[in-house]
């Protein structure tokens, strides 16, 4: 196992964790200011996606079983981050731009094809709620992503044209 290995698997924990911890707390906190009801009912409908609506109603364990979802959903789009971001040059640019493209992406994965595949209660997309939720995602997951994973490369980068001034 190499350094740059080590490396590629701490960025790559390291952003998906502070991205699937932002975007769970900012959730669950919006949910509490705008309904006034229990944030650990995010979790449960995250839940409910899985175990349909037995999760809405039941306890902690689904509430738990939420929380492992959530963060099974951010690996994944933290994976694919990583794995894209060499293939498109344009992302090492400008990281503010970067976190649009990708947090809008991720809205448009998980509200055009995740959650109607699931088994979550289903509602219209409501254009005020949908731009909110992408804001959300375009600070929580995508900047993360984009600074964290960004740097990775970058070192990458420097790594590569030491190593050829060195030759």
């Amino acid at each position: 196992m190499t350094i740059r290995t080590l490396s590629a698997r701490r960025s790559i924990l390291t952003a998906w964790l502070i991205a699937g911890s932002l975007d769970i707390v900012t959730a669950c906190l919006f949910f509490r200011v705008r309904t006034g009801k229990d944030p650990l009912r995010v979790l449960h409908f995250v839940a409910s996606g899985v175990f349909d609506k037995t999760a809405l109603t039941g306890g902690a364990l689904y509430a738990v079983y939420g929380l492992l979802l959530h963060y099974l959903i951010a690996f994944l789009f933290t994976v694919f981050f990583f794995w894209i971001y060499p293939k498109l040059r344009w992302f090492s640019y400008n990281k503010w731009l970067t976190a649009v493209v990708y947090g809008s992406f991720v809205w448009a994965v998980m509200n055009l094809l995740i959650v109607p595949l699931s088994h979550t209660p289903k509602s219209p997309i409501q254009p005020g709620q949908a731009i909110i939720a992408v804001l959300i995602l375009i600070c929580m997951i995508g900047l993360p992503l984009s600074i964290i994973i960004g740097k990775y490369y970058a070192g990458r980068r420097t790594e590569g044209n030491h190593k050829a001034v060195s030759d």
